[in-house]
């Protein structure tokens, strides 16, 4: 029978969703978390009967014909790209992104990343550098003898010096947009990389047009929304409790058949 076939197909999809779900979840509390969302296509239709063919020799045609979908399947897995909130740390090296715009990490084989995460820490040169040590573009160095960090909003790092009145610029952060930010792909540790459904960054200093401003002593939420996650993950549980129960009564239809003497 079709039917188990089909079923089979509901609970991998909902298996999924629920995976998807679960991984949201479990980025509640990370930093410029983006959730995401399965999204689901129907399988092939088998024509038992076509239509728009002729259903006699006066030219009638079937109006609407005998089509049998086969299941779904999953087609994507998207990713929501609408900014999370602002949360105050008050470290002067905490840095959200308030609008558009990705910030741009040196990776160590060279490759450029993008993130929205602005926990920023020095290393021990100065430089600054993102939790795991890894370069931010276009490398911004804080003199050692710095007393003070300040990032406006245009994103200048003025920084004051021991026995100096006047800040220091060291540097301007840099942030980069994209056509389609749904393409970039995830590489984990708050990462993304380049592809080419993404299309090509363009960048630009934060506040010029089309580029988010920076709030110093601020880090971006996560986007998840714990109750319409709860929601979808019990709306999830029960469709695949349901197309559990189409295999089971499926499977009671065929004993049925079998125990005919």
């Amino acid at each position: 029978m079709r039917s188990l076939s089909i079923g089979a197909t509901g609970m991998l999809a909902q298996q999924l969703n629920v995976e998807v779900i679960s991984h949201n979840i479990a980025n509640l509390n990370t930093t410029a978390f983006q959730r995401r969302r399965a999204e689901f296509q129907d399988l092939l239709y088998q024509n038992l009967r076509r239509v728009g063919s002729n259903s006699s020799d006066a030219g009638t045609i079937v109006p609407a014909g005998v089509q049998v979908g086969l299941g779904v399947r999953t087609a994507a897995v998207y990713r929501i790209t609408e900014q999370g909130n602002l949360s105050l740390t008050e470290n002067p090296l905490d840095v959200a992104i308030n609008g558009n715009g990705y910030f741009q990490i040196t990776l160590p084989n060279g490759d450029t990343a993008y993130t929205r995460a602005g926990s920023m820490q020095l290393d021990a040169d100065g430089q600054i550098v993102t939790v795991d040590g890894f370069t931010v573009d276009p490398g911004l160095t804080v003199p050692q003898n710095a007393i003070d960090i300040s990032i406006n909003a245009s994103g200048e790092v003025l920084v004051s010096l021991d026995g100096q009145t006047a800040p220091q610029n060291v540097g301007q952060f840099q942030l980069a947009t994209f056509p389609n930010e749904a393409g970039l792909i995830a590489v984990g540790d708050n990462l993304f990389l380049e592809t080419p459904a993404s299309g090509t960054p363009v960048t630009g200093t934060p506040g010029s047009t089309g580029f988010g401003t920076l709030q110093q002593g601020f880090l971006e939420t996560s986007n998840v929304n714990v109750v319409e996650e709860i929601t979808n993950l019990i709306s999830a549980q029960r469709a695949y409790e349901m197309n559990s129960k189409v295999i089971e009564t499926s499977d009671q239809m065929m004993q049925t058949v079998s125990n005919i003497r």
